[in-house]
């Protein structure tokens, strides 16, 4: 039985998504930080502007963290966390904060996940249509 692996989202990848997310931002008149992970979390690009709310570097880092972690974009995990919902609790159950709010999407490569990107600075459904025109630009 062959196993198929994914190529992993590399520096170069990642310099794309941040380039193509923060085109489609500044063609919005939005100001946005960008943040790309690897599949084990880790940095590989990261990208605030000076004039973006100092607060949007750490809401992309979680809203990227968020979609790693739980492998689907952060826009469809918003109802679950509410009281009573399946991960009301999640938030501080894990080692890092997660964050709840559109703009982080997971990479998916050949199937697998390889990574995510998290934008914030705009509203949630602009950072949200900025990180999923950067995956299409990630060919």
């Amino acid at each position: 039985m062959s196993t198929t692996v994914a190529a992993p989202l590399t520096t170069q990848d990642a310099e794309t998504l941040v380039s193509a997310a923060r085109r489609a931002a500044e063609a919005a008149g939005v100001t946005v930080s960008v943040t790309v992970l690897d599949a084990g979390g880790h940095l590989l690009a990261f990208r605030r502007d000076d004039r973006a709310v100092l607060i949007s570097g750490e809401t992309s880092t979680r809203k990227a963290y968020t979609a790693l972690q739980l492998n689907a974009p952060t826009a469809d995990l918003v109802d679950l966390v509410k009281p009573d919902g399946p991960f009301h609790s999640l938030p501080t159950a894990l080692d890092r904060p997660l964050l709840f709010i559109a703009g982080g999407l997971p990479i998916h490569r050949e199937g697998r996940l390889i990574g995510a990107i998290g934008v914030g600075g705009g509203a949630p459904e602009q950072d949200h249509g900025f990180a999923g025109e950067a995956l299409d630009a990630l060919v």
